[in-house]
């Protein structure tokens, strides 16, 4: 079996990863501090001898050097995620998100990693007024967990340029699906807004709710990063479905779906968040990948997994 790194493996997108890379016969390493991570995301998985669970952070060098021996590729998830968190504490952010970046590229140099596959964000175009967003734009970063993202971006450009260290750099739009944590004070807007209308309560949208996201359904993700990392594919990837929507039409969608009568309640709009954002994802295509989850269809999945979950604690 080849043996494959996730930083990050107990998060959200990390941890659905690692369940298709056991699926796909890999042996893989999952390494996570738990700060937003949770073993329980990795059920079933450690004892198929085919996974193993190392707690620790990409801001210890040694420790990345231990585990990149003989390792075939490097997916890296690990972060402080959020926006509004970055701005709270942005030496945080910088520390995990910059400076442990740099140590996995580090440690994947020094033990001939053969590619580092880097979760980038598509907040690195800012409030760009052109649509739909190119990976050539020139990147206008407006929030601190943006800057850090795209300096990831640039030394993984450079370690490829230098060292010869072939990498790729995925920036995600907006991901959703199971798992994904509504309990955060930092939760993504559509696990927020499927929690508290489960709640019987209003799903609260910063601003106006005109602005617009490019929803990214978790499997598509999954299996961009899959396709992306065993072709001969290395630069800068936009992954998302392609199509834009308005946080008040996400709000009506999600309530039809729970059969709700809700209405949305308007609150000031968060600093560092941007106003639209559409991606143009034929880069990606190029290289065969293909999105196969509309938003409806995502939702009502994403939407079961929560309520079957609740259900299960109850």
């Amino acid at each position: 079996m080849d043996k494959v790194i996730v930083t990050g493996g107990a998060g959200f997108i990390g941890s659905t990863l690692v369940k298709k890379l056991v699926e796909r016969g890999y042996y893989v390493v999952i390494l996570d501090d738990l700060f937003t991570g949770k073993v329980e995301n990795l059920a079933g998985l450690l004892s198929t001898k085919r996974a193993q669970f190392v707690q620790g952070s990409v801001t210890d060098l040694a420790l990345l050097q231990r585990l990149c021996c003989d390792t075939k590729y490097i997916f890296h998830h690990a972060a402080i995620p959020s926006v509004p968190r970055s701005v709270k504490n942005p030496l945080a952010s910088h520390e995990t998100n910059v400076t442990g970046t740099l140590n996995v590229l580090i440690a994947a140099r020094d033990n001939s990693v053969k590619k580092m596959v880097y979760a980038s964000s598509s907040s690195v175009y800012g409030n760009t007024l052109t649509l739909p967003k190119r990976e050539g734009m020139i990147p206008e970063p407006k929030s601190p967990y943006a800057v850090s993202k795209l300096a990831g971006e640039y030394y993984c450009r450079v370690f490829d340029e230098v060292y010869g260290l072939h990498s790729i750099c995925l920036r995600y739009f907006n991901v959703y699906g199971p798992q994904q944590d509504p309990n955060s004070q930092y939760a993504a807007v559509i696990p927020r807004f499927i929690k508290i209308t489960s709640e019987g309560e209003p799903p609260v949208i910063f601003g106006d709710g005109e602005q617009t996201r490019d929803f990214t359904f978790i499997a598509d993700v999954v299996e961009a990063s899959l396709l992306l990392a065993e072709g001969d594919a290395t630069g800068t990837f936009n992954v998302a479905r392609g199509e834009n929507t308005t946080i008040n039409e996400l709000a009506r969608l999600v309530i039809g779906i729970m059969s709700g009568s809700l209405e949305p309640v308007h609150q000031e709009p968060r600093p560092g968040d941007i106003r639209h954002s559409l991606a143009d994802i034929s880069k990606a295509k190029a290289f065969g990948y293909e999105p196969r989850y509309s938003l409806k269809k995502g939702l009502k999945e994403t939407i079961a997994w929560f309520l079957q979950q609740r259900t299960g604690r109850s």
